[in-house]
Order: C-alpha cells, then sequence, then structure tokens
C-alpha cells in the first residue's frame, strides 16, 4: 500500500547517520570558494586540492553534502558528458567523436579517483541496456548502435529474435547493449566524495546558505553567521537559484520521481530475464530508468519530467502522488510477472535541465566566478568533467574541454513565464506523440532548429 511507503530517498533513508561539518561562523578569508555541497562541488574541491596542495578551499553546503540530486537520483553513471550521443552528433556533428573520447577519459578518471580514494560506492560496471518498445524505436536502437560503433563507442544492437535472452517483458521488441556504463549507491559516492575532500584538507561548512554573493572589487559570499572572502569562486548549487541573475534563464528546475520495490528473489528476477547487473531504461523521449540494489531491490523511476510554473522549488514538490501511480502501473505493464511486489520508498528531486541537455561551463566576474550547470539528469559522472572545465576556466588554461563547443557557446536561454511553462508543456505533449506515432510534429521540428530542448 501507497501509505506504507517511505517518502525518502532510498539511499539516503538507509545511510547510516553522518555527523554536519560546523556552520560557518565569522569573516574568513580563501583561496578558492566552491559554493554548493553535491557532486558538482565536491569534484571541484577534490580535483582543485590534487591541482594544487596547499592551496585554501573552503566549501558552502546550504543542508548537509548529497542532500539534493547527488543523493536523490538513480546511480547510472554514463560516460557521456552530452547526454548521449545522439545529442553530441545532432548539435556539434564536427566534435561527436572527440566528446566521446572525452567522455570515456572522464569516465575512467573517475573509475580510478574511486579506487584511489577508497570511496565505498557500490561501483557496478557492466553496462547498460536500453529497450525498444515500438517499431519505429526498435529502427532508431539499430541506426543508433551503428552510428555510435562508427564514432567509437561500443554498442551491440539485440534484435527481435534475440530479445528473450536479455528479456522476459512482453513490452520489449529489440535492445541495444552499451559496454561501458556501471551503478553505484549515489549517496554513499557524496559523502565517499566528501571525505576524501576533507582528508585533502578542504574545510567543509554545512548549513550554510549562501544568501547574497558580491562580485564587484572582491568576491565575498554572505551566510547568516559569517562571509567569505575569496580570490576565485566556483558555483556549484545546479537546480537551486542562482546566486547571479544573468545565469538564472539557463536552466529551469525539473522535478524528476522514483520508486524502490521490496527486495526480490533470485526466482522473480528469472522471471523477467534480468541476470545481469546492468543499468536499463527505455527508449521513448518519456523513458523509465532502472537498475537492481545491492540488496536485490529495483530502482524503478523516470518518465515524468514535471515542471512548475514560475520555476518554483520546494520539498513539497518532491512527493506527487499522480506521478508515482503512474510509474507503478507502467511498472506492472512491463513486468507482469512481478504484479504482487510491493513498493516501499518513493520520492521525488530536482534536476537543473539546459536547452542543450547537457552542462554548460563559464566564467564571469572578470575570470574570477566559474559555473557549471545544466546536467539535465545524466550528471553523475559528467560533473567531474564540469568540475575539471572550471578548473580550467579559473587558471586562464585553454584545453580540450574548455573549446568544446558545448562550452564554449552558451545555450539558448529558456524564455520568461508565461511562455516558459507553455514551451514546456507544448514540448513534453509533443514529446509523448512522438513516443505514441514515431513523428516528430512541427512544435518539435521548430525546437530542433532553435537549439531549444527540454528533457530529464
Amino acid at each position: 500500500m501507497t501509505h506504507q511507503r517511505r517518502h525518502r530517498s532510498f539511499w539516503i533513508d538507509r545511510a547510516p547517520h553522518r555527523d554536519a561539518r560546523p556552520p560557518l561562523r565569522g569573516d574568513v578569508e580563501t583561496d578558492l570558494l566552491i559554493i554548493g555541497g553535491g557532486y558538482t562541488g565536491l569534484w571541484t574541491a577534490l580535483l582543485a586540492a590534487e591541482r594544487e596542495p596547499g592551496r585554501r578551499i573552503t566549501l558552502l553546503e546550504g543542508a548537509t553534502v548529497g542532500h539534493a540530486a547527488s543523493g536523490r537520483n538513480g546511480g547510472f553513471v554514463e560516460p557521456s558528458i552530452s547526454h548521449g550521443l545522439a545529442n553530441a552528433v545532432a548539435r556539434w556533428p564536427e566534435q561527436a567523436r572527440d566528446i566521446v573520447r572525452l567522455s570515456d577519459e572522464n569516465f575512467a578518471g573517475m573509475r580510478a579517483d574511486v579506487e584511489r580514494h577508497g570511496i565505498d560506492c557500490d561501483w557496478v560496471e557492466q553496462g547498460s541496456i536500453t529497450f525498444a518498445r515500438t517499431p519505429w524505436q526498435v529502427d532508431a536502437l539499430r541506426e543508433g548502435a551503428d552510428e555510435a560503433n562508427a564514432l567509437g563507442e561500443r554498442t551491440t544492437f539485440i534484435g527481435p529474435d534475440e530479445i528473450g535472452t536479455v528479456t522476459a517483458s512482453p513490452e520489449y521488441l529489440a535492445a541495444a547493449r552499451t559496454h561501458v556504463s556501471a551503478t553505484v549507491d549515489p549517496y554513499r559516492l557524496a559523502t565517499g566524495l566528501a571525505d576524501a575532500v576533507l582528508s585533502a584538507g578542504v574545510t567543509v561548512h554545512e548549513h550554510s546558505v549562501v544568501h547574497r554573493l558580491e562580485h564587484g572589487r572582491e568576491a565575498r559570499a554572505h551566510t547568516e553567521h559569517g562571509s567569505v572572502r575569496a580570490r576565485q569562486v566556483v558555483l556549484a548549487t545546479n537546480a537551486y537559484p542562482s546566486l547571479l541573475r544573468r545565469l538564472a534563464p539557463l536552466t529551469v528546475p525539473v522535478y524528476d520521481y522514483a520508486l524502490v520495490t521490496e527486495p526480490l528473489t533470485d526466482a522473480q528476477f528469472a522471471s523477467i530475464g534480468w541476470e545481469g547487473g546492468e543499468g536499463l531504461a527505455d527508449a521513448g523521449n518519456q523513458f523509465h530508468y532502472y537498475r537492481k540494489t545491492d540488496d536485490g531491490r529495483i530502482l524503478w523511476g523516470g518518465y515524468d519530467a514535471v515542471y512548475y510554473f514560475g520555476s518554483r522549488r520546494g520539498e513539497r514538490l518532491t512527493q506527487r502522488p499522480a506521478t508515482f501511480a503512474t510509474l507503478e502501473r507502467n511498472f506492472r505493464q512491463t513486468y507482469p510477472q512481478l504484479a504482487d511486489v510491493r513498493f516501499t520508498h518513493q520520492w521525488g528531486g530536482m534536476i537543473d535541465t539546459s536547452s542543450q541537455f547537457c552542462v554548460t561551463s563559464g566564467v564571469v566576474s572578470r575570470g574570477r566566478i566559474a559555473y557549471a550547470v545544466g546536467f539535465t539528469g545524466l550528471g553523475v559522472a559528467a560533473t567531474r568533467f564540469g568540475a575539471e572545465v572550471m578548473l580550467d576556466q579559473l587558471a586562464g588554461e585553454r584545453t580540450e574541454r574548455t573549446e568544446l563547443d558545448m562550452i564554449r557557446k552558451t545555450p539558448t536561454p529558456f524564455p520568461p513565464e508565461p511562455a516558459r511553462l507553455l514551451g514546456v508543456n507544448l514540448t513534453r505533449w509533443s514529446m509523448a506523440r512522438e513516443d505514441e506515432t514515431g513523428r516528430r510534429n512541427l512544435w518539435l521540428r521548430t525546437m530542433d532548429a532553435l537549439g531549444l530542448g527540454f528533457d530529464s
């Protein structure tokens, strides 16, 4: 029954208690100030400490590290820094091969960091599988697999004659297996990064909301009980309101939702033909993502990507009964063999989505303040890349990363309300119609031409 479910992230709910770091009190100085204690901020702090040992680095987190998207996501570590190969090919075809290579290098670097710092985050590297539910999705997966292999992304197409080897769902017609990707416990990754950051000598203050950032003659962040004067600043607040007004139109907050089942038996997994530890997803615009947990549950999320008028944010919005009902209905349709399986957790969280579907980064205030935003739901690995880009930019270095068009060119901003809500809802409706018909309507084709998008 729904009323028996825990209304919070499964990952956070099961984690042992952590003592919070003390909030900022008084006025201090630092070389590098990082605002935000999710993946983006934590990776930036760790990599900055490794690049320049002895550098004074301070990280301010408004609540506790990993409490938001970093502790609420599905734990999929996809290598892509561009929200998938198709997005890279559509937007930056001349650089697609470089994006694939840099994605793979970043993924390998992340794996090495996790191992080197002893981060116990249940890293399982068994690839991922995307399933087609319709004939047009079958064609798209087949063509996508050919394109991926041509650009260096190892992918295997699994046709209708072979689909029974990877699933027993009556809903799926074909699939594509990507050979390089992983799953993790996302909250343990965040807390493990926090431990590594502290070991590297970074000063961390939790429960320290920055309510104002001065960036005139000097950069100074103000909290309720103190301030930090910094030579350089990194903004890692992502889906939360930007401290710089000029950055606000680059992203919108979208709410994504998930369920977790009770533990399943080996026989139950066998009944649906799921033998490995891959991360799974649908091929549609409105797609589900799902994976196994280390204690034998299924996390089932996605499908609805909900935007609220005025870019409204709030913890109350993380519970949406209509979406949870849709997720449960679609789960039981996909796997009727699991009709009696109970769900134990339901929750939601914010995603910072951008019009180019992936991270954008830049520097402002005469190169003193860097930002990386717009990860659009595929940021577990890409946040590490964003951290590297920001550190390159603050150092004034031109690198392969900073010269990518996805970084160098600012994406199209979202329009003000009410055009923003109307555009988002029309796009959502059009994407659902494409899933049903296999055709992109005039609105989607226009958005493609303008370089605008909306995704989770």
